[in-house]
């Protein structure tokens, strides 16, 4: 019988180790920048990710010093340990970006969004919404015979499923904000 040498380290894939490595796993991170509030800075940022083909699932930008000309952007994005590594060392490079945080590893941080829901319909449909929207506290900022537009704001996940429960209701349309999120505590 001959003997099966094996050299070792060469067999990297084996299929006793089926557990996903710590690189392939993806993870979702709420990134807060401050900027200088200047035309093109917005671009500069959003051309990183498209050039390296990150993903964007959320953005927010808004003014938050008149006096400084400072804006905050805010990015939900999702990738590998490496990859979100990657994207706030190449933000931080970028010149009109003052700081980067990772909210996500920084310690807890309260993210919320608003989102506004057209849902049309009548009857035991039109009572029904108005139930839900109550259990979820939305509110209600227009109102015709045929439709309600209700505001609602929280986590994403409270979004979605408020969506989802007034799909079959009579939704219509749709608009959110994205993730503002701020880290809490004194710092």
């Amino acid at each position: 019988m001959a003997a099966l040498k094996i050299k070792k380290g060469s067999n990297k894939h084996s299929a006793y180790n089926l557990r996903p490595t710590f690189s392939d796993v993806q993870e979702s991170h709420t990134l807060a920048m401050r900027v200088d509030n200047e035309p093109g800075v917005l671009a500069r940022v959003i051309g990183l990710f498209a050039g390296r083909g990150y993903n964007i699932e959320s953005l927010t930008v808004a003014e938050v010093d008149h006096l400084g000309h400072q804006s905050r952007i805010t990015i939900v994005t999702t990738g590998t340990p490496q990859v979100i590594e990657q994207i706030k060392a190449q933000l931080g490079r970028i010149v009109p970006v003052h700081e980067v945080h990772d909210l996500t590893v920084e310690g807890a941080a309260v993210e919320r969004e608003l989102g506004l829901f057209k849902v049309t319909g009548s009857g035991e449909k039109r009572v029904e919404a108005l139930r839900l929207a109550d259990i979820f506290r939305a509110n209600v900022v227009d109102s015709t015979l045929e439709s309600f537009v209700f505001e609602i704001t929280g986590a994403s996940e409270k979004i979605d499923a408020f969506a989802d429960l007034m799909r079959p209701l009579g939704l219509v349309e749709v608009a959110r904000t994205g993730v503002a999120a701020l880290s809490r505590g004194a710092e």
